[in-house]
């Protein structure tokens, strides 16, 4: 116990909790108090719940922190298994409760903030099905659906970028230090610019710089196109000798072989292949779907800690112990004589194993095969690159006669086991119809006759009876081995125990001498245990009472820090402000009149007789036109008068011509018009 205190003090008091606390204060804090930090440390895994308990009734909190710890996977102790006792605990801040609650949270921090803010996504909102009726929510929830299973992808991706090893620190350095190289070449392109622009002819001689440094680029595209044409040039050499090689096989296959040693050779392979394909691979294949769901579905699953692990090994030890006893009860009431076809049976299940077994022998064979064809096809093709013509020495021949005979052999002996098998097969399963059908006409008799007796069941009683008969006797034939074996195990205990006795004697004297050195030292560690806890104690005080100090001290350290710098600044702006009236001064006590006129009194003058005389000019313009406005707004008057009078003539007289056209004829270009 006193080490899960110091754990939890030792957490309390490291970032981000900082909480200055030691054995003795944690120890002696309030009921409210300890509630106050558990719900600190419940909103550093999850920032909803960050609030003070003093402003929430007693059961929002308890209700609130154990629908979080429920989510969490917390599980009380044994003692505190009872939720009635565990809810009645949380709400007095009963110490026993609240302190392995603590213990296991500070343990687990990063994988609980984990897990809170996949909670947060990943815990689906329940909707009841009336609801869902609705179109418009039955479409919303599916989107919803649909953005869930988006985060799980997006999360994992996130995730193995994490784990991947790119930092953003890392890359984010990589920019900056590109950034500087980048700076340093533009300042030395700038630099050789400058040095080049002295030497004569530099233009042409940078064109022809850089059409060097274009041809150079081009010839090496042109080496490596001609390096990959070589490379696909040697790729097709390499496949017209495959090529050539297969087709010498085919024929000298074909001219040793008749047509019906090829249809049975071609017979064999269908079999096989039909084989491979209708059972042993479907087999394989389907063992592979479920090893690919089984990876999927631990994949889809969110992160789990020790606890979980443990909880699910659990589960896998009490599984196989309801199947072991399921096992042990079938074997119990299914006796193995009671089915007369186990032999066959077993038989049928041998030759199928067998059948496998010979049919990965082949497979393997095969594969062996077609290796060392690749290996004979590499080797010619490396000797006719060498030689140019392939060349296979009397050695090497020889072996590889012998080694192909060999295999042809035990191919051929292969072949005749599995064909004898096949044949064995076929027999074993007519036999074991025929013989079914036989017991079924036999019994089928017998029950008829034991009918017209009047003795229905009396064979199955017969059988049961010498069966049962024929059991007791095994029986008492094992009691009796039984018995001497255990006689004789009982001897050789007692000799064994005897030696034991007598080996260990001098060691159980050495153990009585070493147990009371043992409790000697054990109170001997209570005692300077008990004087570590005081001492630590002192300690930790003193320690937390320097600590204070100590960021005190740094706090006056930082705050005369910002001092100096800020009276150095400052002095440094002075001194450039004296340093600019200097200049100025040695300017304007200067007997150079240019060295004068540079001056910013010489400038300010300048501009402030400019202004001035632009406000002497502005301010005579203002006058003139204050002055004429009122006639000139006469003048403006009588034109518009005037137009007016003009416009009104210009009307009248278009009104008189018309009516003075009216009635007469007028010609015009060749026309004559008459006016009404």
């Amino acid at each position: 116990m006193s080490e899960q205190l110091k754990f939890i003090v030792e957490q309390l008091n490291k970032d981000p909790f900082k909480k200055n606390l030691n054995l003795i204060t944690f120890d002696c804090l309030e009921p409210m108090q300890l509630l106050q930090i558990l719900n600190d440390v419940l909103a550093e895994i999850d920032p909803k719940q960050t609030i003070d308990i003093r402003e929430e009734l007693p059961e929002q909190t308890v209700k609130r922190m154990s629908a979080l710890l429920g989510m969490l996977k917390y599980r009380p102790p044994g003692h505190l298994s009872d939720v009635s006792t565990f809810r009645q605990g949380l709400v007095t801040g009963s110490k026993p409760v609240v302190h392995p609650i603590l213990h296991w949270l500070l343990q687990r921090l990063p994988e609980l903030k984990k897990r809170a803010y996949l909670a947060r996504f990943l815990v689906k909102l329940e909707v009841p099905a009336e609801f869902l009726q609705d179109d418009v929510i039955n479409e919303t929830y599916r989107q919803y659906e649909e953005l869930v299973v988006e985060f799980k992808t997006c999360h994992k991706e996130c995730e193995q970028l994490r784990t991947s090893g790119f930092s953003t620190a890392e890359i984010r350095k990589d920019i900056g230090a590109m950034e500087e190289e980048k700076d340093q070449l533009i300042k030395r392109v700038e630099r050789l610019k400058k040095r080049v622009e002295s030497v004569p002819n530099h233009q042409k001689m940078l064109d022809l710089a850089r059409q060097l440094r274009v041809e150079n680029e081009r010839k090496e595209s042109l080496a490596h196109q001609k390096q990959e044409q070589r490379n696909q040039l040697f790729q097709a050499e390499q496949r017209l000798q495959r090529s050539q090689q297969q087709l010498k096989d085919l024929q000298q296959a074909a001219a040793d072989a008749n047509p019906d040693s090829l249809m049975k050779r071609l017979e064999e392979e269908i079999k096989f292949n039909s084989y491979m394909v209708s059972e042993k691979l479907p087999k394989e294949l389907e063992g592979m779907r479920r090893t690919v769901q089984y990876l999927q579905k631990v994949a889809s699953e969110p992160a789990m800690g020790q606890a979980d692990l443990q909880e699910l090994k659990d589960k896998i030890r009490e599984a196989d112990l309801q199947i072991n006893q399921l096992i042990e009860k079938r074997m119990m009431r299914n006796d193995p004589m009671d089915d007369k076809l186990t032999l066959y049976r077993q038989q049928a299940s041998i030759i199928i194993r067998r059948k496998e077994s010979k049919a990965e022998e082949l497979q393997e064979a095969r594969e062996e095969l077609a290796t060392a064809e690749r290996e004979l096809r590499q080797r010619s093709s490396q000797t006719q690159s060498s030689d140019g013509e392939e060349v296979i020495r009397g050695d090497e021949l020889k072996r590889l006669v012998v080694k192909l005979r060999s295999k042809g052999t035990m191919y051929k002996k292969k072949r005749q086991e599995l064909a004898e098998l096949k044949a064995e097969y076929g027999v074993l399963q007519r036999t074991e119809e025929i013989l079914k059908q036989r017991h079924e006409t036999v019994q089928q008799k017998l029950q008829t006759l034991e009918a017209e007796k009047g003795i229905s069941g009396y064979s199955d009683t017969q059988e049961e009876l010498e069966r049962v008969s024929a059991i007791k006797s095994e029986l008492d034939e094992k009691k009796g081995r039984t018995l001497d074996d255990m006689s004789e195990m009982v001897k050789k205990l007692n000799s064994m125990i005897v030696e034991k006795k007598s080996a260990l004697a001098p060691v159980i004297k050495e153990l009585r001498s070493l147990r009371q050195q043992s409790q000697e030292l054990n109170q001997e560690y209570e005692e300077k245990k008990m004087q570590f806890e005081s001492c630590a104690a002192g300690l930790e005080s003193n320690r937390s009472k320097l600590e204070q100090d100590v960021k005190a001290l740094r706090e006056e350290t930082a705050q005369q820090e910002n001092q100096y710098h800020h009276i150095n600044s400052m002095s440094k702006i002075t001194e450039v402000q004296i340093q600019r009236a200097a200049d100025e001064m040695k300017a304007y006590v200067s007997s150079d009149p240019q060295e004068r006129k540079k001056t910013i009194r010489e400038v300010y003058k300048k501009n402030i007789s400019e202004q001035e005389l632009l406000g002497k000019r502005l301010r005579e313009k203002q006058k003139m036109v204050r002055e004429s406005h009122s006639t000139n707004m006469e003048q403006m008057k009588m034109w518009r008068d005037l137009e007016q009078l003009m416009e009104c003539k210009r009307q009248c007289f278009i009104r008189a011509q018309s009516q003075a056209s009216i009635g007469q004829v007028i010609q015009e270009g060749g026309e004559d018009r008459l006016v009404l």
